[in-house]
């Protein structure tokens, strides 16, 4: 979940780390990476992905979108049509179209860390805002501003929002957002790392501050492993690409990886390689030369 704006300025010509394993994978962000600022996959992008995979490397969307804002690359997602959701707590199939997607896994945020994660950030960070993000629903506090385009499921403190009997209560919880109206937003991600510590995995892919906060141990990195060793794929294997926090680990974690030309300093110190903008077909640039290097 991203919202437009750079963060640093482009890279105009793209760096190559050696690739000494054939990739099966390419594992893309969306906001900021694949997609492009008016949020739309370009043509050059469409005859990309659809290229790789008639090479026989699939192609896996890796996103902190929920599933129900998958639809801006649902048909695009060929053969197998899996993608991972919401940092990596939701691996989703998109076959069936906007609103009859198919949850394949998913790995929730226990209430209870959900609400120690609250209550300790609370105390370090006066003025936070949360909601709660579920496998079909969205719940926020009242003072909780409206970022993400669609009216909530119910408002109520996050506190209620997690007890035993809330609505929505039967549902796993899958990542619950903080927002804070003034920190600044790496600031405010370390101080919730310090304050949370173990109990949930918190990283950022706005550039406001705004925290996503998931299950411990849970991410894009390590959903992805876990897909890649269901079909015996290795890390070397698979080439990734990123521009926010969120995709640090992800591209530590592949084989090849790419930081956007727009792409945070803590994306560009983490991959392997640079492309140009999103807005520039940064991702295609790469799918293009690797296929072509391989003829």
């Amino acid at each position: 979940m991203r919202e437009n704006g750079p963060v640093t300025s482009a890279t105009r010509q793209p760096a190559t780390p050696a690739a000494a394993v054939p990739p099966r994978l390419i594992a893309t962000d969306l906001d900021g990476t694949l997609l492009r600022d008016d949020k739309s996959v370009s043509p050059r992008t469409v005859a990309a992905l659809a290229a790789a995979e008639e090479a026989g490397i699939e192609v896996f969307f890796v996103t902190g979108r929920p599933a129900r804002w998958m639809d801006v690359v649902s048909e695009h997602v060929h053969g197998h049509g899996l993608a991972i959701c919401g940092n990596g707590a939701a691996v989703v199939d998109l076959h069936g179209g906007p609103g009859t997607h198919r949850f394949v896994k998913v790995r929730e945020l226990a209430r209870d860390n959900a609400l120690d994660a609250v209550r300790l950030l609370r105390d370090a960070a006066p003025g936070t805002v949360y909601a709660v993000e579920q496998t079909y629903g969205f719940y926020q506090e009242p003072g909780y501003p409206k970022l993400h385009m669609e009216t909530p499921d119910g408002l109520a403190p996050a506190e209620e929002l997690l007890a035993p009997d809330a609505p929505g209560a039967g549902e796993p919880v899958l990542k619950i957002l903080a927002f804070h109206p003034e920190m600044d937003p790496d600031g405010f991600l370390t101080l919730a790392r310090l304050a949370i510590g173990e109990r949930a995995n918190v990283t950022r892919s706005s550039p406001s501050a705004l925290l996503e906060i998931s299950g411990p141990g849970v991410s894009k990195a390590s959903t992805l492993a876990l897909c890649c060793a269901e079909r015996g794929i290795s890390h070397e294997q698979v080439v990734a690409f990123g521009d926010m926090p969120n995709d640090v680990e992800m591209l530590t974690w592949a084989g090849q990886s790419y930081a956007m030309g727009n792409a945070h300093p803590d994306v560009i110190a983490a991959a392997s390689g640079r492309t140009v903008a999103n807005n520039d077909d940064g991702v295609a640039v790469v799918i293009e030369r690797m296929l072509a290097e391989r003829m």
